[in-house]
């Protein structure tokens, strides 16, 4: 099937010419045994089967190939904050595994205690409640259904160009094509806005354009009467776009004047990757409801949950989640574990201080690049967004999959997104020689794209 140039939205894809270019000259046999193997195997899909390539082990913040070939990963599926195999996470879940491997439904356990109260620790206000969840699209569902049952209401307002998991429920409220084409009706009562977006809007540039959207926000909102919930990313973790503390706080506002909660997607930001273990405390707000997930179980365990306010506990009559693996033993011991790595290695504090440096070694780069049109950094989590004229903001978006094989190809993985985004999400404990070393193939690899 030809690849359209609207499915470049999220992600590297995985049917371009330039990834079979990549694909032919750096493979082995042996590899590409694998790789069909796998493609005859899996059902294809979009930036999946058929893959790219296959890694036989993973540490710290290197993953490794069939081939032996090393490659630092700025990508992790945004798992891997505490790197890959982590010792302190695994004899966590090693230990956990041994003494209860797997806790039934109406029973509870202490590790589930004490992980729970944790969360509710670090929260600001009064997050005082928890719910875990398998997965963070099944969390973003439990976060949908008590917004339902608390509000009695069943309308949501969510951003367009926004991601919130692959279920039916999350595509719903998600904005991107990529997920929602061609699949049929979707759920009723999602309705949309304007995405955060202080340099490019239909309404302008600046924060009086960004303004405009919580404009149109309240204009949705005086008509659309059965709205049980605003759901947005505090920052959009795949492109970087990164609203003011002015915006977030006026989004909070409107929320409480119109009587509809606010629920925060931080799934793939939380724990540390901003720079603070919650988005939203850099916004000094506090959401309804908050989902976590991804990096949650520490890069081993799929792990996720929401925290909520403690006058949203008011669903003990139905199941939110009923998930057979919800309050897993294994898994909140490997949360658990995370959260305390992060604090005793303090991570928070080393991706504020790596958010200068990223700031000034990727402002370098776009003063030698014409190509990079805008570069955006908040903690570990940077994008760079290449333009083909600074002065239209036209997206290049050919170029961007390009420097991306450059980099594999000379030890560096990261993501592409929206395009034409390069999008750097390197593990928490990635150290500034190593992140020296991961700029200087960046510049290499845009130099030999854009001035060979």
């Amino acid at each position: 099937m030809p690849i359209r140039i609207n499915s470049r939205i999220e992600g590297d894809i995985n049917g371009t010419d330039e990834r079979q270019a990549w694909q032919d000259e750096h493979l082995s046999e042996e590899t590409l045994a694998v790789l069909d193997q796998d493609s005859k195997l899996f059902l294809h899909q979009s930036m999946s089967t058929p893959c790219l390539n296959a890694i036989v082990s993973a540490e710290g913040i290197y993953i490794e190939d069939v081939d032996g070939r090393r490659v630092m990963d700025f990508h992790g599926n945004s798992v891997h904050q505490v790197g890959y195999k982590n010792e302190h996470v695994m004899n966590a879940i090693i230990k956990q595994m041994q003494q209860l491997p797997f806790l039934p439904r109406r029973y509870t356990s202490q590790v589930a205690i004490d992980l729970a109260q944790k969360l509710t620790e670090l929260a600001p206000g009064d997050l005082n409640k928890v719910l875990f969840a398998p997965g963070g699209t099944s969390a973003i569902g439990i976060a949908l259904k008590l917004a339902r049952r608390a509000t009695g209401k069943h309308k949501t307002i969510s951003t367009w160009d926004s991601f919130h998991g692959a279920s039916l429920d999350a595509i719903s409220v998600g904005g991107e094509a990529v997920f929602r084409s061609g699949i049929g009706p979707l759920m009723t009562g999602t309705e949309h806005m304007m995405p955060y977006n202080s340099y490019r809007s239909i309404f302008g540039e600046g924060e009086t354009a960004a303004a405009k959207t919580l404009d149109y926000l309240s204009y949705m909102l005086e008509r659309e009467v059965d709205v049980c919930a605003v759901i947005l990313e505090p920052i959009r973790s795949t492109d970087v776009q990164i609203p003011s503390v002015a915006y977030m706080q006026r989004l909070r506002q409107v929320c409480d004047d119109y009587g509809v909660l606010l629920i925060l997607d931080e799934i793939p930001t939380a724990l540390g990757r901003t720079g603070k273990m919650f988005v939203h405390e850099h916004y000094d707000i506090v959401p309804d409801i908050v989902v976590i997930g991804k990096g949650f179980g520490g890069g081993i365990f799929p792990m996720a949950g929401i925290v909520a306010r403690e006058h949203l506990n008011i669903a003990g009559d139905i199941s939110l989640g009923h998930y057979t693996h919800e309050k897993s033993a294994v898994g909140c011991a490997a949360a658990l574990a995370t959260i305390e790595y992060i604090e005793k290695e303090n991570l928070l504090d080393h991706a504020q201080s790596m958010e200068k440096w990223l700031l000034f070694h990727l402002g370098e780069l776009q003063k030698k690049y014409a190509v990079i049109g805008d570069v955006r950094v908040k903690g570990m989590l940077a994008a760079i967004e290449l333009v083909s004229d600074r002065e239209t903001k036209k997206k290049e978006v050919i170029g961007a999959e390009k420097v991306l094989y450059e980099c594999l190809s000379r030890g560096l993985s990261f993501k592409v997104s929206s395009g034409n985004v390069i999008t750097l999400v390197p593990p928490l404990i990635t150290s500034i020689t190593q992140m020296e070393e991961a700029i200087l193939i960046l510049d290499q690899s845009l130099e030999q794209v854009f001035t060979k």
